[in-house]
């Protein structure tokens, strides 16, 4: 029980509200905001890739709402200290974990030093993810890039998830029967073809096929998964054609997002914040489109 003493009495197991004029029913979106005040510094989200970049956004959004944090990074410790200061900075608790997600040993030990330090992971966002070294055409493109992209942008996920799904698996369900999240970060690629970047392409939409399969799986076992789909972000990935989407986005005269801008990191850490909140319990496999509009069908 809950009891709030500066002006009122709240009782969460009856879900009423006492008020000096009288009771009040608390409505479903009031007992959501009481119950993660309450209980969102016990959740725990393991966040790949999250050092720089969108990665780092989603692990703010996340402090931010009271969750620990398991910040992965493959190689830079010192963007990944940066993150954890910034993490802890807004208010929430967190760790580094070295691990590349495309390694099996790599990706068996994140699990399980977020699992030794936390107790649980509720969370795993599958956000690691690399473009092409060379941009190349579609009829040049070589093997060895595949095979990279390949193994970070969705074999590491995929086994990553199999390993986290079963974490949670064991885990005690909460008050509503859940045991987790799953969240993929994806791309406008999955349907936006680029001829001189196609592996990134295809994994990207494997990875957005991968969403349905994990969903379809878990849900009986109280596990959503979810897809997020950002648009051209400003990170790192995308500085070097900088020039290019200013122009596309800013410049032409109708531009290809109906939003005139670039997107944040912090706009899809707040995508992923939301469903951290349970927001959509109702809702599995569900893509959402964090991109400005660029998704729109437009004349």
């Amino acid at each position: 029980m809950l009891r709030l003493t500066l002006t009122h009495e709240s009782r969460v197991g009856s879900r009423r509200r006492r008020f000096s004029g009288g009771r009040r029913r608390i409505n479903v979106a009031g007992r959501a905001r009481l119950r993660f005040a309450c209980g969102m510094a016990q959740k725990t989200a393991l966040v790949t890739g999250a050092s720089r970049g969108i990665g780092r956004g989603i692990a703010l959004e996340l402090a931010r709402a009271g969750c620990r944090v398991a910040i992965n990074y493959a190689g830079n410790a010192e963007a990944a200290a940066e993150a954890l200061a910034l993490v802890k900075a807004a208010g929430g608790d967190g760790f580094m974990v070295q691990g590349d997600v495309a390694v099996a040993a790599d990706r068996e030990r994140v699990v399980a030093e977020t699992v030794k330090r936390f107790g649980r992971i509720d969370l795993l966002v599958n956000n690691a993810g690399v473009a092409p070294k060379v941009r190349a055409d579609l009829l040049d493109a070589g093997e060895e890039s595949f095979d990279r992209l390949l193994a970070i942008n969705l074999k590491g996920p995929f086994f990553l998830t199999q390993l986290v799904a079963k974490q949670m698996l064991k885990q005690a369900p909460d008050a509503e029967g859940f045991r987790g999240r799953i969240v993929n970060i994806t791309s406008i690629s999955v349907y936006a073809a680029s001829i001189n970047r196609g592996d990134y392409c295809m994994v990207k939409a494997g990875l957005a096929m991968m969403t349905k399969l994990f969903a379809d799986r878990l849900a009986n076992d109280g596990i959503n998964v979810y897809e997020i789909r950002p648009g051209v972000i400003a990170t790192d990935m995308t500085g070097g054609v900088k020039e290019k989407y200013d122009k596309l986005i800013l410049h032409d005269e109708r531009g290809i997002t109906p939003i005139r801008r670039w997107g944040k990191p912090e706009d899809i850490g707040r995508a992923v914040r939301a469903i951290a909140e349970d927001r959509f319990p109702f809702s599995t496999g569900a893509v959402f489109d964090v991109d400005g509009g660029f998704h729109l069908h437009r004349l």
